[in-house]
């Protein structure tokens, strides 16, 4: 009896394990879209969206809906952070300040950019290998389609769910996960 029971322990315990997070949102360090470091664990206790931009695509209007969300919710609680990225149809083609400057000057962002990255393929930023791959999330695999998908992370560095691009960031969706 004594020798079965670590082995029904381990046992029962091994999927809750399997399906644990090896690596959290929160041991990520980015690049700012001015080139300094930003720690993730920064975010500790905040809901967060990711959201891949583009400034030359169809959904790049967007970008207001998203600072609207961000005027309205990013109160210490939420927040939301943009990764510029070139992937899909070269719709991102600018340098960091240009990009920087179009998002200022044409949406008024005030939410956090960062520093423009690769969102798939063999260049994929590590925090974007992170968000795509359930053995890395402990989630699900999720392949990033196109400009302005989105991505919520918990309070905790968990991650809770990818949004598709079309999806608008003020949909019933995800005003319902931030106010809860």
């Amino acid at each position: 009896m004594k020798t079965i029971l670590p082995f029904l322990l381990a046992t029962l315990l091994l999927p809750y394990f399997a399906n644990a997070q090896h690596t959290n949102f929160y041991d990520f360090t980015v690049k700012t879209i001015d080139g300094e470091d930003f720690s993730l664990s920064n975010l500790k206790g905040k809901k967060v969206m990711v959201v891949n931009v583009a400034s030359k695509c169809g959904l790049t209007p967007q970008y207001e809906q998203l600072q609207a969300l961000y005027n309205k919710y990013g109160n210490g609680h939420f927040v939301i952070i943009g990764f510029p990225a070139n992937n899909f149809r070269s719709q991102e083609p600018g340098s960091n300040g240009e990009i920087k400057a179009f998002c200022t000057l044409n949406y008024g962002v005030t939410f956090p950019m960062m520093a423009k990255i690769s969102v798939k393929g063999e260049d994929m930023a590590p925090l974007y290998k992170w968000l795509t791959t359930q053995s890395e999330n402990g989630k699900e695999d999720v392949e990033v389609t196109w400009n302005f998908q989105k991505f919520l992370i918990d309070e905790t560095g968990r991650w809770i769910k990818s949004i598709p691009p079309k999806t608008r960031p003020d949909s019933e969706e995800i005003i319902s996960w931030i106010e809860e």
